[in-house]
């Protein structure tokens, strides 16, 4: 049987990997800080250490011997659903980050590991969790901030922003659709701030992070002795939001059932908690939001087709990073400021060289990658500007190393017999290197030895390779 959470001041974290350096590390580091801290080696006995007990917060290493930490995820939110996950990861894996992400993770970090950095996610996520379960809390803090929104420059950027100010007044449900990372709860707070809701609260709810078996509870609330584990009546979040705004994010993963329970509310604007049999009436405005197609999940049966329309009586489409790279510099100052007064550091600008590059970028996670990234370099940076070897490797080099194999795939076939091994060799060549400088902070006679190879070998590579450290 799981344990419920003992009452305790002390915050606890569960650290989940394999390198004993890194556990001992960030175990002295968070233990120093206040926190109290366990430590797993294994998938195995991580899942022991959630079933003896509870944590605030798990984090949990990508790859681990015996399982990864998608897997891992799952088993978080199955034994203790709610409680927050950050993936330590490579930079190479930023495709399996984002992924983990779109499943419930709150956040990654990238290495190599700086604990200042990792402790700003950890408080933030303990914060936001704290928040969301305590609803007398909720309802005071849960104010979107004063211009989280930044609206960007072009034509597509004009629309979204005429459509935020027209829809914004009504209460029309919106539906907010985008890639993992592009911003849909900030368009959700910048609706809220302008409409006529805008003094009762809003409320966000991350429905892909919800365990199928108790988002009725989190949605709707429950009555005491509804299920194992009901110990009182508990308030959902359609009544925390009483008189405000209910941000419902991922909606397309509520179950069937529950998709049945949210219509009925949108209907007729009244609920029952989950075992009750007294309708509750509501007053919410409800802004949702997808980085899935709903329309192919109709189509599928994955959806139901009456909600969809009630949930898209507007539309508000947002496009991924990679196509508005003439909004990267405008977001990337936007981050800027924040990560100086988050960490009360005095980092002025970018170099020009570091911009050029972070506009290059691809950007697979969109802001969100973007924003990591840019406060990650404000934490390196050794003057008031941020330079180019405050960035990660990849955006460094200006090559991803997925980019490898469909290069291969568009030679000729001929070709391929002869450049594309070669060609194959050089890019797990680089790939090789790339993670060497990135895990010994671009030290070069570190990533020599890492790789077995002295520096000057080293050295001709990189400029074989094309790549600028």
């Amino acid at each position: 049987m799981i344990k419920p959470i003992p009452p305790n001041t002390m915050q606890s974290i569960l650290l989940i990997d394999d390198d004993t350096d890194i556990c001992l590390l960030l175990s002295k580091f968070f233990t120093k800080k206040g926190y109290e801290v366990a430590t797993a080696g294994r998938g195995s006995k991580a899942v022991e250490l959630l079933k003896e007990r509870a944590f605030d917060l798990v984090l949990c290493d990508h790859r681990l011997p015996d399982t990864d930490s998608l897997a891992m995820l799952g088993e978080v939110r199955s034994l203790r659903p709610g409680t927050p996950v950050i993936i330590i990861t490579g930079y190479s894996d930023m495709r399996t980050a984002v992924e983990l992400m779109r499943r419930g993770a709150f956040d990654y970090v990238v290495k190599p590991l700086y604990p200042d950095e990792i402790l700003s996610k950890v408080q933030e996520a303990i914060a936001k969790e704290t928040e969301r379960v305590t609803p007398s809390r909720t309802r005071a803090t849960a104010q979107p901030e004063a211009r989280g929104y930044v609206k960007g420059t072009g034509p597509d950027a004009d629309t979204i922003e005429r459509h935020i100010t027209l829809v914004a007044p009504t209460d029309m449900t919106v539906l907010i659709s985008g890639d993992t990372g592009t911003g849909k709860e900030y368009v959700a707070k910048e609706i809220h701030r302008q409409s006529s809701r805008v003094k009762g609260p809003f409320v966000a709810i991350d429905c892909g992070a919800l365990p199928h078996e108790l988002a009725g509870s989190e949605l709707f609330g429950h009555v005491k002795g509804a299920f194992t584990g009901a110990t009182g009546d508990k308030e959902g979040s359609f009544e925390q939001a009483h008189g405000g705004t209910l941000f419902l994010d991922e909606i397309g993963n509520l179950t069937y059932e529950n998709q049945i329970k949210l219509l009925r509310v949108l209907q007729e604007r009244r609920l029952k908690r989950v075992g009750g049999t007294k309708d509750i009436d509501v007053d919410v405005r409800v802004l949702a939001a997808t980085n899935d197609d709903l329309k192919k999940a109709v189509v599928e049966g994955r959806f139901r087709e009456d909600l969809f329309h009630r949930v898209n009586e507007f539309a508000i489409t947002l496009l991924p990073l990679r196509d508005r790279q003439g909004d990267i510099p405008l977001f990337a100052e936007h981050f800027r400021a924040q990560a100086v007064q988050q960490l009360n550091k005095p980092v002025d600008a970018f170099d020009p060289a570091a911009m050029q590059r972070l506009t290059a970028h691809q950007w697979l996670g969109n802001l969100r990658e973007l924003k990591n990234v840019v406060k990650r370099a404000v934490l390196l940076a050794k003057t008031n500007k941020i330079t180019i070897d405050c960035l990660p490797a990849e955006i460094i080099s200006g090559v991803r190393a997925s980019a490898i194999p469909s290069a291969l795939a568009s030679q000729p076939a001929g070709a391929a017999r002869d450049e594309g091994l070669r060609g194959a060799a050089h890019g797990a060549e680089r790939q090789a290197i790339m993670v060497a400088l990135e895990r010994t902070g671009f030290n070069k006679s570190r990533a020599a030895e890492l790789l077995n190879i002295d520096r000057k070998t080293l050295y001709n590579k990189l400029k074989a390779l094309g790549i600028e450290p």
